[in-house]
């Protein structure tokens, strides 16, 4: 995986199940420079939008109406596609192989958002 040095322009895939929540993303991703360039708000969705890329990172919800998306997070490792999780569940236990993937706890800021996107890499 590549750092992104600047959030401008990234096509950001974020893997959201609360469409409130998504609309609330799109709009920080679009005040930061940034393009929501897919949504997808559960696991199966979530893996096509994967396969078939035009994102540069994605945001991915750690629950996904009620699944963990440890699926979704191998994916996009196995696409080489950097990620950040989303979480409202305070600290997250994370998997082994997820330790060191930036974990933005909801809700969250755009400058915080922004930065996320900024280290991701």
């Amino acid at each position: 995986m590549t750092t992104l040095p600047d959030p401008q322009g990234l096509r950001v895939l974020v893997v959201e199940d609360e469409a409130m929540v998504a609309m609330l993303i799109e709009d920080m991703l679009a005040d930061i420079g940034c393009v929501m360039a897919g949504t997808a708000a559960r696991v199966e969705d979530a893996l096509v939008a994967i396969a078939a890329g035009g994102f540069d990172c994605a945001l991915v919800d750690m629950n996904l109406d009620g699944q963990p998306a440890h699926a979704v997070a191998d994916a996009l490792r196995a696409a080489g596609k950097p990620f950040a999780y989303a979480t409202g569940y305070g600290e997250p236990d994370l998997r082994e192989g997820d330790r060191g993937v930036p974990v933005l706890n909801k809700p969250f800021r755009e400058g915080e958002l922004a930065a996320v996107l900024r280290g991701l890499g």
